[in-house]
C-alpha cells in the first residue's frame, strides 16, 4: 500500500478522533455521555473500513482465475496423456457436376441420410436431350442402310451363283463393301449415342456414397460448373456428404509428450458436448511430421462407438491410456487445474485458491499431468477457484482483484 494511502488514512482518522479536553474546559458544556462516544466509535470504524476499501483494495492485485474440476474417467483409469482434437471424417465430399449447367431442381436438405447412388440434383437437361435424340436418329438411319444393302447384297449373290457373270460379281463386291460401311457408320452411331446419354446423365448429381448432407450450397436457377469461374456468381458444388462411419478423432500432441503414444494404444474420448460419456477409442496412427509453429505432432485415433451423437468438428478431449493398466493400480479421480495454477516451491507444489477477494496459499499433491492441466489428488475441491500465473508476490491472505474472465 502506498504512503499516500496511509497519510489519508490517518487524516481522515484524526478528524473522527474526539477532543475531550474541550468538553472538560467548558467548550461544550459537559463530557459526552457513554452513549455518544460509542455511537461516534462506531462511526470512526466504519470510515475506517471505507477508508481501506477505498485506498486498500486499489492496490490489490489483478489475477485471472479458474475452477477446478472434477478429474472423472481418464484421469481414473490409466492415463498416460491427456489432450484436446476434434471430430474429423476420413470421407466426404463436395458433391458437384462434372459439366457447366443450371440447377432447376434440389432434392437435398441439411441432415438428409442419402444412399449410394441417389439423385441429389437436377441440371437442365434440354442441349443434352437434343443431342441424344439427334444420335438415336442417326443411328437408326445406319441400321436402314444395313437393311437396304444387305437385301441388294442378297439378290447379287444370287445372281452370280446363276449366271457367273463378271458384273455382277462386281457388283456383288461393291456391296460387300458398303455393308462393311454401314456397319460401321452404325458402330460410330452407337458411340455417339453413348456420348449423348452420358452427358443427360451429367445432368443428374448423384451422391457419390452413403453418408449425410451436412451442407447445402445451391439453389434451383444458379449455375453450377465443377471448375470456379470467379466472380463468386457460379457455384462449384451442391452440397457436401459425409460419410459417418469414417469419423476419427485427430488430436494435436505436444512433440514433448510424443514419446508416450503409439498405434494401437487405447484411448478413451470425451466429448465436450457430452462430458459424462466416455467413448472407447483406439490409436491409428502417429503421423509422421510435426508441425514446426505449434511444435505439435498429429495423432489418428479411430472411435469404436458408432452414434449419431457424434459429428464432425466437434471438440473432443482424449486421454491415452496404459496398455498394463489394472484396477489396483489406477490413480484417485482429484481434481483439474490449469498447469499455470501450480507453483513449485522447492520441492512442494501450492496453489492459490481465491476466496471473496482473498487467496489461500495451499500445498497440493499432484497425479497424471499433460500440456494443459495437472491432476490435483488432494488440497483443492471440485468447484474451488484457483488463480492462473499467480505473481511471484503473491503470499497467504493477500487481497486480490480478479479479472473479467476469471
Amino acid at each position: 500500500m502506498g504512503e499516500g494511502s496511509t497519510t489519508q488514512r490517518s487524516e481522515l482518522i484524526d478528524k473522527l478522533r474526539l477532543d475531550r479536553r474541550k468538553g472538560r474546559d467548558g467548550g461544550m458544556g459537559r463530557a459526552p455521555s457513554r452513549g455518544a462516544l460509542a455511537a461516534v466509535t462506531i462511526v470512526a470504524l466504519v470510515a475506517l473500513a471505507a477508508a481501506w476499501t477505498m485506498f486498500g483494495a486499489a492496490d490489490a492485485p489483478l489475477v485471472e482465475t479458474a475452477v477446478a474440476r472434477a478429474a472423472t474417467g481418464a484421469a481414473s483409469e490409466g492415463s498416460v496423456l491427456d489432450a484436446s482434437g476434434y471430430v474429423t471424417a476420413r470421407r466426404q465430399a463436395t458433391v458437384s457436376a462434372k459439366i457447366t449447367g443450371k440447377v432447376v431442381e434440389v432434392l437435398i436438405e441439411e441432415g438428409m441420410r442419402v444412399q449410394e447412388g441417389q439423385l441429389l440434383a437436377r441440371l437442365d437437361s434440354k442441349e443434352a436431350d437434343a443431342q441424344l435424340a439427334l444420335a438415336l436418329a442417326q443411328l437408326d438411319a445406319a441400321r436402314t442402310q444395313i437393311a437396304e444393302v444387305q437385301a441388294r447384297l442378297d439378290q447379287a449373290e444370287r445372281e452370280t451363283s446363276m449366271q457367273a457373270m463378271e458384273t455382277a460379281r462386281a457388283e456383288r463386291d461393291t456391296l460387300r463393301a458398303r455393308l462393311a460401311n454401314a456397319r460401321e457408320q452404325v458402330r460410330v452411331a452407337e458411340e455417339t449415342v453413348g456420348v449423348a446419354r452420358v452427358q443427360v446423365e451429367n445432368t443428374e448429381i448423384r451422391a457419390p456414397f452413403t453418408g449425410v448432407v451436412v451442407a447445402k450450397a445451391a439453389q434451383p436457377g444458379e449455375m453450377i460448373s465443377p471448375i470456379s469461374a470467379g466472380g463468386g456468381f457460379t457455384r462449384t458444388g451442391i452440397g457436401t456428404v459425409v460419410d459417418m462411419d469414417s469419423l476419427e478423432i485427430e488430436v494435436d500432441v505436444n512433440e514433448s509428450f510424443i514419446n508416450r503414444v503409439t498405434a494401437q494404444q487405447p484411448v478413451e474420448a470425451t466429448l465436450n458436448a457430452y462430458p459424462e460419456w466416455k467413448i472407447p477409442a483406439e490409436v491409428i496412427a502417429v503421423v509422421p511430421t510435426a508441425d514446426r509453429s505449434k511444435a505439435t505432432v498429429k495423432v489418428r485415433v479411430a472411435i469404436h462407438t458408432k452414434d449419431s451423437r457424434i459429428v464432425p468438428d466437434m471438440g473432443v478431449r482424449v486421454a491415452f491410456l496404459r496398455s498394463d493398466a489394472q484396477p489396483a493400480k489406477l490413480a484417485a479421480a482429484g481434481t483439474l487445474v490449469p498447469v499455470a495454477a501450480v507453483r513449485s516451491v522447492g520441492e512442494e507444489r501450492v496453489v492459490f485458491v481465491y476466496d471473496d477477494g482473498h487467496v489461500e496459499r495451499r500445498s497440493v499433491k499432484l497425479g497424471q499431468g499433460s500440456e494443459v492441466e495437472h491432476q490435483i489428488l488432494s488440497g483443492v475441491e471440485a468447484g474451488e477457484r484457483v488463480v492462473v500465473s499467480p505473481p511471484e508476490a503473491l503470499r497467504d491472505g493477500d487481497s486480490v482483484r480478479i479479472s473479467e474472465t476469471g
